[in-house]
């Protein structure tokens, strides 16, 4: 660029090609080569040089799972009844998983990703949907750990349910939840830049959110009208964890809860790209 005599002003200005409130999908696609490199990065550094490599995926939420069954479904007896506990805790725990993966990742993606950022330039939101992506392989994996789980139960007569015209809300389940944990993980990512305390406070926070969550039990265990049902149905997990017992261990399920999750999924999808591209402007100066 050339300067002129006052340093104040310029020939030539550079102002952004678009609106901040817009997002390019053909830009994106165009680094799709960068996507997958940044997804199959993700996937390799989280189990390199680590002694169980990839079981790692089946050995946190199977471990997850057989400590809640018994600290809660066979001592407290707060699991369902008639549902093996190990499987009632484990069908909240894969979608539990899967969403704070996605979330606590997807938050932490730009100060992962800083030196890349400030050096060359790609569509930002490449960073945050690749650790969604990577997640979501995780949580597949995961999904199938389940699925042997149930068919071990459903062989040896412990559990005679068996998958229904519910696995069709299958997929749905898993765009909500996607929906929910991505486009909070871009609220507190794009806040993150400045105010690092949120990326600290963002662990304890899910973690506390966990246990207003039917994940230790069920929704039909807390009494209707009370201050905890209440904010229960307030949480957008509520329903998605309940579709996913219902699809995976026939729990019951009132389906048009659904669409207040799925509701606040795209809220938080839209409300997070746009504070995310807002902020985009800065990152530079504060990672």
């Amino acid at each position: 660029m050339a300067m002129k005599d006052d340093k104040d002003q310029w020939d030539v200005v550079i102002d952004p090609s678009r609106a901040w409130w817009l997002v390019d999908l053909r830009e994106i696609w165009r680094y799709r080569d960068l996507l997958v490199l940044l997804v199959r990065r993700d996937l390799l550094a989280v189990y390199k040089q680590t002694i169980l490599g990839p079981a790692w995926q089946v050995v946190q939420p199977l471990l997850t799972s057989l400590t809640f069954a018994v600290i809660f479904g066979f001592l407290a007896r707060m699991s369902e009844a008639g549902i093996p506990p190990l499987l009632f805790y484990m069908s909240g725990v894969v979608p539990w998983l899967f969403f704070a993966n996605v979330t606590n990742r997807t938050a932490q993606t730009l100060v992962f990703n800083a030196q890349l950022m400030t050096k060359v330039y790609y569509p930002r939101l490449i960073s945050p949907i690749a650790t969604t992506l990577s997640s979501s392989v995780s949580f597949l994996v995961q999904l199938g750990a389940f699925a042997l789980f149930a068919l071990y139960y459903h062989l040896s007569g412990l559990h005679a349910w068996t998958l229904g015209k519910e696995l069709a809300m299958l997929p749905v389940l898993v765009l909500v939840l996607m929906s929910i944990g991505f486009g909070a993980g871009l609220i507190v990512a794009s806040i993150t830049t400045k105010f690092r305390d949120f990326g600290l406070l963002l662990g304890f926070g899910i973690q506390l959110l966990m246990y207003l969550s039917p994940v230790i039990f069920p929704l039909s265990r807390v009494p209707e009208g009370g201050v905890l049902r209440r904010f229960l149905e307030l949480n957008p997990m509520t329903p998605v964890i309940e579709g996913f017992r219902a699809v995976l261990v026939g729990s019951a399920m009132d389906w048009s809860t659904l669409v207040y999750g799925a509701s606040c999924g795209m809220v938080l999808v839209v409300v997070g790209i746009l504070v995310f591209q807002r902020a985009e402007r800065s990152f530079a100066d504060f990672i």
